[in-house]
């Protein structure tokens, strides 16, 4: 058995529909990147991360160096952890919308160019190839891995606060969940 913890990014410097597409974090953010690194080095040895994950966008990987850098190790880029593809009709602007709608309903109900139930499992098949990481990511990732641990069809299953950790132990290569982390409300819904 691992222990992998999920964390997801702390708050960006802007949000859906603004210029920048991959913003870094606000002062906010920055500081709870710190703080998320504090929790967990404060975890017993035997819970503690070891390795460093994170998705390719910058406020993943930003919330994710405090981390790295007090374990003294790289961070791993990973793009199966990363944000939910938009379909590829879809400008910027449209996004936010057909992410709310999404939102409503269920996996295999979200319109688009993808099979986004398989997009769940590549996501939770990502997360487990990390056995013993601590792995920085995404509001829909962290629904995705959850999801396919609980067998669970809706989209937003809970609603994850801005450096939640969620912890999952790994078992016969299936992904367990142990712990949802904190819930907020939040701008997506």
């Amino acid at each position: 058995m691992s222990r992998i913890h999920m964390i997801r990014h702390g708050r960006p410097a802007s949000t859906w529909g603004d210029a920048d597409h991959d913003p870094g974090l606000d002062p906010v953010g920055l500081e709870q990147a710190r703080t998320v690194a504090r929790v967990l080095l404060a975890l017993p040895e035997s819970e503690r991360p070891d390795r460093v994950v994170s998705s390719p966008l910058r406020r993943c990987r930003e919330t994710a160096q405090p981390l790295a850098d007090a374990l003294g190790v790289t961070v791993e880029i990973d793009p199966r952890v990363g944000e939910i593809p938009t379909p590829a009709a879809l400008d910027a602007e449209a996004r936010p919308g057909w992410l709310r709608q999404a939102f409503q309903g269920r996996w295999s109900d979200i319109p688009g160019d993808l099979d986004y139930v398989a997009w769940t499992r590549r996501v939770a098949q990502g997360v487990a190839s990390h056995p013993g990481a601590a792995v920085f990511s995404h509001f829909v990732a962290l629904n995705a891995a959850v999801s396919v641990a609980t067998g669970g069809e809706a989209v937003a299953a809970f609603r994850p606060d801005h450096v939640s950790v969620t912890v999952f132990d790994l078992v016969d290569g299936d992904l367990i969940l142990i712990n949802k982390g904190q819930e907020a409300s939040t701008q997506v819904l």
